[in-house]
């Protein structure tokens, strides 16, 4: 009974009696479906549509819901989104998130409606949700499983066959609902991926085909996202899923017309040091760099390109002159964007607001400033959850997000792929199994160590904290000789010195009950290899 309560329908009931709260429709909100009509994209009226995205990654990574729920809630997110001047929000997810019963990383005393729901479900929620604040939906298969992105489109494990059969069922499932205005078939193509190259096992432009058309089979209504691939024949390799340059001569051609939108990821010297940022005349050069991979499309009238993925620390000079050439790029030619990325935890670019999840990175917002929307005061809109029987003991909250790492060096990416959340997604991957149990003076406290992701400059971890009595505050320690800092935790405050990571049980993590484990984690920036099995001590 309480399971039912928490599906999809009873989310979109949530919404429908709260309809009094819906924000005004703005001209960035579109009407009904998109269509393209040459680079443009309009609305069911014929309005011109600029898609000014940000993603907000998580549900690709093992905890399956977006991440930072940890520390605020969804609407509060939300509403941080729109009053920055975003209209829409890039989701990424896996396939095994899809097929997944339960979600990490959510504070329900902050997301009580949340609370039970599959990830699906919570896809539902964050479709549902987006609504209310005037922001649209596009939906972005990252990764096939959770552990890392892959370079082409199926694995041994997650089939063409699943890949497209997972794609008809999010059609299907939001078919009447025009806030999911797209679908980004595959982030980031890269490695052996071709493009019109005619290996039915390589081919990325016919596979994009193949799955395009089988969801305008369902919904003939949503923009079809292809991304481009990472090695052109007719360019040098450019970006995970930058290169568009043989579409000229072999574009994608759905069955229905006018759903096309190209789309090309773009990063700074930071994320990975390109030829072109050493030329003599950067950044001058941007533009032909730009031009001659996917630019051309945009300028010439063709086909909307779509720039799926960009973002920034913007610490370095090289970084400002990038972002600025690029944003006047955009501007100058009326592209859609998507920021990499909403998330401070993206280890290349960090995101839009700092750690705590609700200051803005004002720099960044102020660079964007001339393709954003009109910036404007949004309150988060109260989002109640179903009333359900009082537990017999109430349940910790969990926590435990990946990070988003990017960038290999032919081409970045975001999260702990990254994708930036990422993207510069430099995936991760997975090391790591569940350590034993940590010893120490607390002899009815215990933890275990589950690396999540790790990567050349860093690593994201899990711990779950068990005690056999009520407990307030714990600490926990381990040795880490490389480990230089540490950049983002959740459910406990942690510290780098003489060698070691010490980490202090807080927020959600503090209190322990019995037979209740609470799941933290933590990502650390090192300058060697991640620990697969440290001895915990704790305290």
């Amino acid at each position: 009974m309480w399971r039912s309560v928490r599906a999809y329908g009873a989310v979109l009931l949530l919404v429908g009696v709260m309809a009094t709260a819906v924000l005004p429709a703005t001209a960035a909100t579109p009407t009904g479906w998109l269509h393209t009509k040459g680079s443009r994209i309009l609305d069911s009226t014929g309005q011109d549509q600029v898609l000014r995205a940000t993603s907000w990654f998580g549900m690709e990574t093992s905890s399956c819901a977006p991440h930072g729920l940890w520390q605020i809630s969804l609407d509060e997110g939300l509403a941080r989104i729109a009053s920055m001047g975003f209209n829409t929000i890039r989701l990424p997810f896996s396939n095994e998130c899809l097929a997944g019963s339960s979600v990490t990383g959510i504070d329900y005393a902050k997301n009580p409606a949340l609370e039970g729901l599959t990830p699906l479900e919570v896809m539902d929620a964050v479709v549902a949700r987006s609504k209310l604040y005037g922001i649209s939906v596009i939906l972005d298969r990252h990764r096939p499983d959770s552990a890392a992105q892959s370079p082409l489109w199926y694995t041994s494990t997650w089939s063409e066959a699943r890949w497209i059969s997972d794609w008809t069922m999010l059609a299907r499932r939001y078919a009447t609902n025009p806030t999911v205005i797209g679908v980004d078939l595959h982030n980031e193509p890269r490695g052996d991926a071709c493009w019109g190259c005619g290996d039915p096992k390589r081919d990325w432009a016919a596979a994009a085909t193949r799955a395009g058309n089988a969801v305008l089979k369902v919904n003939p209504k949503l923009l079809v996202v292809v991304e481009g691939v990472e090695k052109q024949q007719a360019g040098p390799p450019t970006w995970w899923g930058g290169g568009l340059a043989e579409a000229k001569k072999k574009p994608v051609t759905l069955a229905v017309k006018n759903q096309l939108v190209y789309s090309t990821h773009d990063y700074p010297a930071s994320v990975f040091d390109q030829a072109w940022f050493k030329a003599r005349d950067y950044p001058r050069n941007l533009p032909s760099v730009w031009r001659a991979s996917w630019g051309y499309l945009q300028e010439s009238g063709t086909t909307p390109v779509l720039l799926g993925e960009f973002g920034t620390k913007l610490e370095t000079t090289s970084d400002q002159q990038w972002l600025a050439a690029l944003v006047d790029y955009v501007r100058k030619n009326k592209m859609s964007f998507a920021y990499w990325s909403f998330n401070p935890n993206s280890g290349d670019t960090g995101g839009l607001v700092k750690d705590d999840w609700t200051t803005p990175q004002q720099a960044k917002l102020t660079a964007l400033r001339p393709i954003l929307g009109t910036a404007r005061t949004v309150a988060p809109i109260p989002f109640p959850g179903p009333k359900k029987p009082e537990p017999t003991a109430s349940p910790n909250p969990t926590a435990s997000p990946t990070a988003s790492p990017t960038a290999s060096p032919t081409s970045p990416s975001t999260t702990a792929t990254p994708d930036p959340a990422g993207t510069p997604d430099a995936s991760g991957t997975p090391v790591g199994t569940p350590s034993p149990t940590a010893t120490g003076s607390a002899a009815t406290t215990r933890a275990t160590w589950t690396t999540q992701s790790a990567w050349e400059t860093g690593y994201v971890a899990n711990l779950t904290v068990t005690s056999d009595l009520p407990r307030h505050g714990w600490t926990v320690r381990w040795a880490d000789a490389s480990a230089t800092s540490v950049m983002n935790a959740w459910g406990m405050t942690c510290s780098v010195a003489d060698g070691a990571v010490t980490c202090t049980g807080d927020g959600f993590g503090a209190d322990l009950q019995p037979g209740q484990p609470v799941q933290v984690g933590l990502q650390v920036v090192t300058s060697g290899p991640a620990p697969t099995d440290p001895r915990l001590e704790i305290s």
